[in-house]
């Protein structure tokens, strides 16, 4: 899989001069590329306790990410999930420990408990004081001897480093540290596996799976189970975390493990507040990456029973971009539409051969939805399909208090129901158009001419005519050929389709974007959409 690197040895430091480069002087690295990779900060005076932890890389922004005042002092970078030498974490101590000593807060991996332990004790022999705690919260295996140390640790590191910044004495910060790890409960999941810098994918986790429990170096999850959909997964995360939870409020780190979209880790933001566990949570770190393994498509929930000197500790601020701060859950709240989007709705009525008709149009949309889908997705982002079917869905939902008896008042609802529920530029043409129509007709335009003045009126606001590739290359000569016959009418919206598959160059529309070459042979989604509309209304002209 290609990556934008350079050469797979020189990711590691190239990334970390990027960030020093835009880092406005606060960060500093040490001497010693590319075997000592360490990054302080520059402001540091060792004055008070430092903190000093580190690990592999591709876990950005951990660990550089969360150095500066009020976390780390000082981070050890080895290589991609590799810890870094002894000699580097010594380096780090050396260059930030003063007379109030520091702490090394390291996760429970085998290399980095050896090598910052034995940086430890060779620090020691230099007359330093220094202690050393071990992040252990990983619950995907609860039969392991050694759990493993993942997001959570960010809690530790804001904590001790609100608590090294006023002034506490190593001792406090370590029994603190040490508090805060017990109670620290951590799980990730995701939909597939990272993509290590010049190595090949492992493709572990097969389609409609996914993986509960995994490391942040891409280790197997403790099960891969079915993937319906973000609630049944952010339900497998609560019902293990919950095993570990009393009644208390938690603050619960929502952690991209890289690849996940902000999109969706709000959707998981809204699952998380809304599962068995939500009622215990409290406040909120995120939904950020924190902890990452480069660009794996999933999370983890780490969530921590703080108490009120917790919460101010999380509360302090810092200047540091990575750290995305501690948020109250609350409430939504939602306020009420102005007038001017609330307009008097006509009364609903019946008329049974106008229900089928707009029924069964409405149902040629939602079958069209994956053959329209498809067609977009030659020519724009392929959701034209899915935003017709869901419009046509809203529409079929609502009928029962639709005009339907008075046409003219139903062109207008139609209109008013699309603006509401139809999403992008399609959805704002199409309810000009109805709602054009409809005022046409109430002005006493016969039904054929109504249709042709909202066409008039949609093409003057959005800008598309004839041989644009739109819906109107469809459209427009099927209200033409609508005064001789539907089937006139539906034998114009297929010749006019038809005709955008050799139109190479779009003049409105996403597909204004798209080079000849992917447009040729492809039909508009929109003029296929009004195509199978008339064609249907031909066969079955109810």
């Amino acid at each position: 899989m290609a990556q934008f690197i350079n050469k797979r040895e020189n990711v590691v430091t190239d990334a970390i001069d990027g960030i020093l480069a835009t880092s406005q002087g606060k960060l500093t690295r040490l001497d010693g590329f590319p075997h000592i990779r360490v990054v302080i900060r520059s402001d540091w005076d060792k004055s008070r306790v430092a903190l000093v932890s580190g690990g592999g890389s591709g876990h950005e922004p951990a660990h550089v990410g969360f150095v500066g005042a009020g976390m780390l002092t000082a981070a050890v970078c080895g290589d991609v999930f590799a810890s870094p030498s002894s000699d580097a974490v010594l380096a780090a101590i050396l260059a930030v420990t003063g007379p109030a000593g520091c702490l090394l807060i390291v996760k429970n991996y085998t290399g980095d408990r050896l090598n910052f332990g034995l940086a430890a004790e060779r620090a020691r022999s230099f007359g330093l004081k220094v202690n050393m705690v071990i992040v252990d919260d990983d619950i995907a295996l609860p039969d392991l001897p050694q759990p493993r140390g993942i997001a959570g640790t960010l809690f530790v590191h804001k904590i001790a480093g609100a608590m090294a910044e006023s002034g506490a004495t190593l001792e406090t910060i370590t029994h603190a540290a040490k508090r805060v790890i017990s109670g620290i409960k951590s799980i990730g999941m995701s939909l597939d596996t990272c993509t290590v810098p010049g190595s090949p994918k492992e493709n572990r986790i097969p389609a409609g799976m996914v993986e509960l429990g995994l490391g942040i170096h891409g280790e197997a999850g403790v099960e891969q189970i079915d993937y319906t959909d973000a609630k049944t997964a952010m339900g497998a995360v609560a019902g293990k975390l919950a095993a570990h939870m009393d009644n208390t409020p938690h603050v619960a780190l929502i952690n991209n493990l890289g690849g996940t979209s902000v999109l969706e880790m709000s959707v998981l933001v809204h699952e998380l507040v809304n599962s068995s566990i939500g009622k215990n949570i409290s406040h909120v770190v995120g939904p950020a990456a924190m902890m990452t393994s480069l660009d794996m498509h999933g999370f983890s929930v780490s969530v921590f029973p703080a108490d009120g000197s917790d919460l101010e500790a999380l509360t302090e601020p810092v200047s540091l971009t990575a750290w995305p701060g501690l948020s109250q859950v609350k409430p939504i709240v939602i306020a009420a539409l102005p007038d001017g989007l609330m307009p008097l709705a006509p009364l609903p009525s019946d008329h049974k051969e106008t229900r089928e008709l707009l029924i069964n149009c409405c149902n040629v949309l939602i079958s069209a939805e994956h053959d329209l889908n498809a067609l977009d997705a030659k020519s724009g982002d392929g959701d034209t399909g899915s935003t017709l079917a869901g419009a046509a869905r809203a529409l079929v939902k609502a009928v029962d208090g639709l005009p339907l008896s008075d046409h003219a008042q139903l062109l207008r609802a139609i209109g008013l129901e699309l603006s509401q529920t139809m999403g992008g530029s399609s959805g704002v043409l199409l309810a000009i158009f109805f709602t054009a129509a409809g005022d046409g007709a109430a002005n006493g335009l016969p039904m054929h001419d109504a249709l042709k003045a909202g066409l008039v009126r949609m093409q003057e606001i959005g800008g598309a005519h004839l041989g644009d590739r739109t819906m109107v290359d469809a459209l427009a000569p099927a209200l033409d050929a609508l005064g001789t016959s539907l089937q006139s009418a539906a034998h114009a919206a297929r010749t006019g389709a038809n005709l955008t598959a050799t139109l190479v160059r779009a003049k409105a529309g996403r597909a204004v974007y798209i080079n000849a070459k992917q447009l040729e042979g492809h039909i508009d989604p929109g003029a296929e959409a009004v195509a199978r509309l008339f064609e249907h209304l031909a066969i079955s002209p109810t």
